[in-house]
């Protein structure tokens, strides 16, 4: 078991160098070291690796990891394997909040004047998160008021309750984009696919925050969190409050998301795959579960966004689209194993 630790920490670590190769641009390991270190380079490859190539690597590293985290606590507290942000309306959710500000926020500032100078101060890389936070967060409450109803009595029916509200909130995100300004419709459809192409540095101030925020408090909470896999009753006769727990681990789910959706759109299935691998490979455990999901997921995703722009010459495939075929394929074999 030690042994599998040391590969995958030797992979996490090494994936994301050897990903910083990767890209339109040819950048020699001379030019990427010495970009690394500090020294001088030609300026333009300096350009392409400071503002292009190593946020978004940076950023794979982040995303995957809070992806995977994600998923690991969803599926904790809701005691159901198949649980994921992207199957449960969280991701729907923050693209709904995200399109709001996006697509209708930007025409009603623009046809009123008395609206533009109230909210107007108001950034744009703030009002996104904030957006996306509270559409993420009402797709959570809805999910959680299916869970104390008649209408989700199992897992399955929650998981098939989670999928409903996906569609309904995926619905009015379509009817957003399609009542908007156009261009801004179609940049919001392209980001809904999933893509870290438009990423930057600032971006990673809110991105790294979240992550470990996150993951501190879950590797914290390990004991607490593994007390919820035997039941709310046998939790509670450990000491442990179900129902806050359940609340906290819900509302760090959707920060993760939304902050991952504000910036780089929907990107699904990872935090149903990743937290599969890892109980097989690694253990059942919530802090052993939480350590290697952050290790694989980052290591997953970075690999992934590779492909996206280097599968098809001069163009890059959405990641959205790649993870949700990988996902696809994988949610059936979970589901073969479940009904076997």
């Amino acid at each position: 078991m030690r042994q599998r630790w040391w590969w995958l920490l030797a992979v996490a670590v090494l994936s994301p160098l050897a990903a910083l190769f990767f890209g339109s641009a040819n950048l020699s390991l001379d030019t990427v070291w010495r970009c690394l270190v500090g020294l001088p380079v030609d300026p333009l490859d300096q350009l392409i690796f400071t503002d292009l190539r190593l946020p978004r690597v940076a950023a794979g590293v982040l995303v995957g990891a809070g992806l995977a985290i994600a998923g690991a606590s969803l599926q904790n507290v809701t005691r159901n394997g198949l649980a994921d942000p992207y199957l449960f309306g969280v991701v729907a959710g923050a693209g709904l909040g995200a399109s709001v500000v996006t697509v209708l926020m930007g025409s009603a500032l623009a046809q009123h004047p008395l609206l533009a100078g109230l909210l107007g101060w108001l950034p744009t890389a703030t009002a996104l998160p904030i957006a996306a936070f509270g559409g993420a967060l009402f797709a959570v409450m809805l999910v959680q008021i299916l869970a104390v109803t008649s209408f989700a009595r199992s897992s399955e029916q929650l998981l098939l309750g989670g999928v409903a509200i996906s569609l309904m909130l995926g619905s009015l995100t379509h009817f957003i984009l399609f009542v908007g300004e156009p261009f801004a419709a179609n940049k919001v459809l392209f980001w809904l696919m999933g893509s870290l192409a438009r990423v930057e540095s600032s971006h990673l101030l809110l991105l790294f925050p979240v992550v470990l925020i996150c993951s501190a408090v879950l590797l914290l909470l390990g004991r607490h969190f593994d007390a919820m896999l035997l039941g709310d009753d046998n939790a509670r006769t450990l000491g442990v409050d179900a129902v806050r727990l359940r609340a906290l681990a819900l509302v760090m789910c959707a920060a993760l998301t939304a902050a991952v959706v504000a910036y780089c759109g929907g990107i699904g299935f990872v935090g149903l795959m990743i937290p599969h691998i890892v109980r097989r490979w690694l253990g059942v455990t919530n802090r052993t579960l939480i350590l290697g999901c952050l290790l694989l997921g980052s290591t997953f995703l970075v690999w992934v966004d590779v492909i996206a722009r280097s599968a098809v010459a001069s163009q890059e495939i959405p990641i959205g689209i790649i993870t949700s075929a990988i996902g696809s394929v994988f949610f059936l074999i979970v589901m073969r194993q479940r009904l076997a």
